[in-house]
């Protein structure tokens, strides 16, 4: 299929039924297409000659129509039969068929034998086929075809005007403006547009068809009165109206086309021009910046100092770095634009550019080479001067290098030495402090090379006559005179720790002794506090009973307990009587405990506190313990009741949902009363509602006297309010097919006996095996074979279209009463049978898959199957089995 019919038949090309449909609603249509149609067709023949009037009269012979085709598209076609019977009719029709087909277009349900007999539709369908190939396919507007093109058109067209608003092909030009805009915009001479109102659309339409039958050759194809008169205008005729107008316009388009092609032309010059003038500019702005630059890199003025030479060369590459590429890139892109504007210029046959004098690309490339030599004269110099001022500065650096890691080392050094952090440290901590100065001392030692490189450094800059040796020499004098401070301090502090290291011993003994025993008694009362204040939560009596024996037990072992706390307390005493003896400086603590005597005897203050506390809140937790388990008892008494009786009520609706007592208005009227009697026992979920409140405001989480929570009760009541008004609307909805197709209560209770039979589950569902041996039970023959399995998947897409792979009774029913039906279809699928097979007495499966829709396609080969006679062509099927088959004998 090639793209114009692919477009034809997804866009444009309705199908047969369509046309029914479309004919029947609104028979104005009709009206119009013929009107429009014939008018269409009248404005080629008379290219010829010739008219017609009555479309569907006119054609039924086919030389009329032959002739139409022969002046719209400029071809011959085959010579026609000039006889007068009907059969050389259809051949003059089928040749003008054929050559419509030829075009790549594809005629679905339109034969020759239609058109012979004068079928209106049919006609009006061929004639539109035509019209869309050969009036509108061609028409293109930014990438667009045929109807979007045209409607594109008309768009931007009408978009100056007020009141225009075109959309569509139907109720956008009910009002008559978007005719005369489209007039106005090409031949503004012919109507006065300030004049037309929207609420007069009459005298717009008519003059609009007027003016385009006197002046424009367009002829009035539509009566205004028509177009008013129908609340939706005919598409089609509307569509090929339009397409009319767009080829009388087409001319104008064309010199629109040659207009912009002048300005094209013009800004391709303009264009040119400015490149020329950016070119000039661009030139004289690059000769300015190398004529700035070259004397700044002859510049050969020392400095120095070795930083003003590296500053000089900073200065060099930020100029590399920064400001010459973008040069280089403005160079490079003077050429490049040089030689593009020569190319359009000789592209244009123009004569080539030739810059002002000194700009040429040649004079730029002199000035760059010149700019070049200075960079590298100027780099040459930088470097030779750093190297000299390099071995100088080295010197200097590698004594303020030395001179600053010296430095750096001896700061607080001083501070350090002079500090009397031993008077308050523990025995420990001198003990780690003598190492530490022990450290020290080594490493003053190492330090002394480095005080003696630092000196013979300072001598030879003295000797080369550094620029800056006052400063150097002095803070070589104050290394030196600090040097000897530190060894005379190191020495004065150790004599200091290891004085107070003796006098610290004998006190170590007596804090290790305290710290083994304050430790574990400390843990002892802190785990006490932390029991006797637990927030402890309990949900039943015994839970609180535990509790209560357990705060008796830790009572009786208080005694003890401060018996071991005046032990503890014993050992620190004895402590403060050396310190005071001795004189010593004990600003620091037991370094084997943080635990102080204050802290033991205010934690077993605390404890003692707190054991009376704990007796009264073990109290109060048993009496709230108490009234918990009276409502406990209290919901669990209604929630047996209320559980048990949702359940059986639930058992008692399915019962009821598969029973067939009565009919199904005795079975609504009983359900109705069974759920007025399920709502009347709200009030008791009510109630236990508010007890179940009065749980939740307890904090009660469990209860062992049921095993129904409120959420059950909540679920399972919403449950069974909603299950019974699912019945209920289930056996209405039964009642409404029922009504709707004709079904008895017979056959209704048949069903639901044959649907219960195969519920072997009571799940109100069938399973697809289950289905399957239903339908069988009731009469449909579906094998095991090939055709039977796929008979079966056909219904099961039916009455399972969502693929849940279950079957409700409702489906079923629907199911059930479609079949009723099923001569409708079989009539439909037999008139699409005789238009296929045509001339032929049968037609082939393939023929039949790719000309009908899939559904009616299989169901003529599920119905013609099991009636194929031993004669039938191989692959296809023949009229008189099919015609058995559906209606039990031959209607040849």
């Amino acid at each position: 299929m090639d793209h114009y019919d692919s477009q034809q038949t997804n866009d444009y090309m309705q199908p047969e039924e369509d046309w029914d449909r479309d004919l029947l609603l609104d028979p104005a249509w009709e009206k119009q297409q013929r009107k429009t149609f014939t008018a269409w067709c009248n404005s080629h023949l008379r290219k010829a000659g010739t008219q017609i009037e009555n479309i569907e009269e006119d054609f039924r012979d086919g030389l009329k129509l032959m002739l139409l085709l022969e002046v719209i598209s400029g071809e011959r076609l085959a010579k026609p039969e000039r006889g007068k019977m009907r059969v050389h009719k259809i051949s003059n029709v089928n040749k003008a068929l054929d050559f419509i087909a030829s075009k790549g277009v594809k005629l679905v349900s339109i034969g020759a034998e239609e058109i012979v007999d004068g079928n209106v539709k049919m006609t009006l369908g061929m004639i539109w086929t035509i019209i869309l190939r050969f009036a509108i396919q061609d028409i293109s507007v930014e990438e667009t075809s045929a109807k979007e093109g045209l409607l594109l058109w008309c768009q931007r067209k009408t978009a100056p005007y007020k009141n225009v608003n075109i959309q569509n092909f139907h109720i956008s030009w009910k009002d008559g403006l978007g005719f005369c805009a489209l007039i106005h915009r090409h031949r503004p001479e012919l109507i006065d547009y300030g004049k037309l109102r929207k609420d007069d659309p009459l005298t717009n339409l008519n003059t609009a068809f007027d003016v385009a039958e006197k002046y424009l050759d367009i002829p009035k194809m539509l009566d205004a009165e028509d177009i008013v008169g129908t609340a939706r205008p005919d598409e089609k005729a509307i569509m090929t109206y339009v397409s009319s107008f767009y080829h009388a316009f087409s001319g104008a388009q064309k010199a629109e086309t040659a207009a912009n092609r002048i300005c094209k032309v013009l800004a391709v010059n303009q264009e040119n021009e400015q490149l020329m003038e950016d070119y000039e500019k661009l030139a004289s702005d690059l000769l300015e910046w190398i004529r700035r630059t070259i004397p700044w890199l002859e510049n050969r003025a020392p400095e120095n100092t070795m930083h003003a030479m590296q500053q000089k060369l900073e200065d060099f590459r930020d100029y590399r770095r920064l400001h010459k590429p973008p040069k280089v890139q403005e160079k490079c892109q003077l050429e490049i634009n040089f030689n593009t504007l020569q190319t359009k210029l000789r592209l244009s046959n123009r004569p080539a550019f030739m810059p002002s004098e000194g700009r040429m690309v040649s004079d730029i490339n002199n000035a760059w080479g010149c700019l070049e030599q200075a960079e590298k004269g100027y780099e040459e110099w930088l470097l030779n001067e750093i190297r000299r001022l390099e071995r100088l500065d080295h010197l200097a650096e590698k004594f303020r290098q030395k001179a600053s890691i010296h430095e750096a080392w001896t700061d607080g050094k001083e501070a350090m030495l002079r500090q009397k952090d031993y008077e308050t440290a523990t025995l420990s901590e001198i003990k780690a402090l003598l190492k530490k100065h022990e450290a020290f001392e080594s490493d003053l030692a190492a330090h002394q090379d480095r005080v003696e490189q630092i000196a013979a450094i300072a001598q030879e800059l003295n000797e080369l006559d550094y620029y800056d040796s006052p400063s150097v020499n002095a803070r070589c004098q104050k290394i030196c005179d600090q040097w000897d401070n530190l060894g005379a301090l190191t020495q004065k502090r150790r004599e200091a720790l290891e004085r107070t290291e003796k006098l610290l011993e004998t006190i170590d003994q007596l804090y290790l002794e305290y710290a083994k025993r304050a430790a574990p008694f400390n843990n002892w009362m802190e785990g006490a506090m932390e029991d006797l204040q637990d927030t402890f939560i309990v949900h039943t009596i015994e839970e609180i009973q535990g509790l209560t024996t357990a705060h008796e037990q830790f009572k009786a072992t208080l005694p003890d307990a401060d018996k071991e706390r005046l032990a503890i307390l014993g050992i620190h005493n004895e402590v403060s009587k050396i310190v005071q003896t001795y004189h010593v400086n004990m600003a620091g603590t037991n370094p084997y405990t943080t635990i102080t005597p204050q802290e033991i005897n205010g934690k077993w203050d605390h404890v003692r506190q707190l054991v009376p506390r704990r007796d009264q809140a073990l109290t109060e937790e048993h009496a709230r313990q108490q009234h918990n388990e009276r409502l406990r008892k209290q919901f669990a008494a209604q929630a047996n009741v209320i559980g048990p009786w949702i359940q059986t009520k639930m058992e008692e609706i399915g019962r009821i949902s598969i029973e067939m007592h009565g009919t199904l208005e005795d079975q609504l009227s009983h359900l109705r009363q069974y759920e007025k009697s399920i709502v009347n026992y709200k009030p008791k979920i009510d109630q236990l509602e508010g007890d179940h409140q009065l749980i939740q405001e307890a904090l009660i989480f469990d209860n062992k006297h049921t095993n129904y929570t409120m959420e059950h009760i909540r679920v399972g009541w919403e449950q069974l309010l909603t299950t019974i008004a699912r019945t209920i609307n289930e056996v209405e909805n039964q009642i409404l097919t029922r009504d709707a197709k004709g079904i008895s209560q017979e056959q209704m209770n048949e069903f639901r006996a044959s649907f219960n039979h195969f519920d072997r589950d009571h799940s109100g569902t069938l399973g697809p095996e289950e289905f399957k041996a239903c339908l069988i039970s009731l009469g449909y023959d579906i094998g095991n074979d090939p055709q039977g399995e796929a008979e079966f998947a056909r219904i099961m897409s039916i009455v399972d279209p969502n693929r849940l792979g279950v079957v409700t009774f409702q489906a079923f029913i629907d199911f059930m009463s479609r079949e009723t039906a099923d001569t409708d279809t079989a009539d439909q699928v037999m008139a699409s049978f005789k238009i296929l097979a045509g001339d032929k007495n049968y037609i082939t499966v393939d023929e039949l898959r790719r000309e009908l829709p899939p559904d009616q396609a299989e169901y003529c080969i599920a119905r013609m199957a099991p009636y194929s006679g031993p004669d039938a062509v191989p692959g296809a099927l023949d009229y008189m089995s099919f015609s058995t088959a559906l209606y039990g004998e031959s209607d040849l």
